[in-house]
């Protein structure tokens, strides 16, 4: 019961979520992956750690596809790189089954998060953002 109540939490929480929010969300979920697949590797539980590695894989894949390529070009070209390297990271410590690639990329993904957190929506977007009616650019200027 207790598992189905945080569930349906979670599944609120994502569907009335903003792209921002959305974003901060994913985030969260990949290092927590990397997290629970460093557990596993620690106990030795191949398939655990193989289900949680290939969980952050599809996380920080649907943040690459996510990018606008159109609204931040040079910050998109930079963060397709860096999600290719913490793949390539994800990869390579599941076929090593060694902890230092999944360590790295829980360090670089919990940064990028951090930075998030920073980020508010920009200033036109915050009306939209309360009407919940449609997407809403998002800006990380200071």
């Amino acid at each position: 019961m207790r598992h189905y109540v945080y569930d349906s939490y979670q599944e609120a929480e994502v569907l009335s979520a903003s792209p921002l929010h959305l974003v901060r969300l994913l985030y969260r979920a990949a290092i927590e992956a990397i997290a629970a697949a460093r557990r596993c590797l620690a106990a030795r539980d191949i398939a655990g750690r193989t289900r949680a590695v290939n969980k952050a894989l599809r996380i920080v894949t649907e943040l690459a596809f996510s990018l606008d390529h159109q609204q931040g070009a040079e910050l998109s070209r930079t963060l397709v790189e860096l999600y290719d390297y913490v793949q390539r990271l994800l990869i390579d410590a599941n076929c090593r089954q060694v902890d230092p690639p999944l360590a790295e990329a829980q360090k670089l993904l919990a940064t990028l998060q951090e930075a998030w957190e920073h980020c508010e929506p920009a200033p036109d977007a915050r009306a939209s953002e309360r009407q919940e009616c449609e997407y809403a650019p998002v800006s990380c200027a200071g």
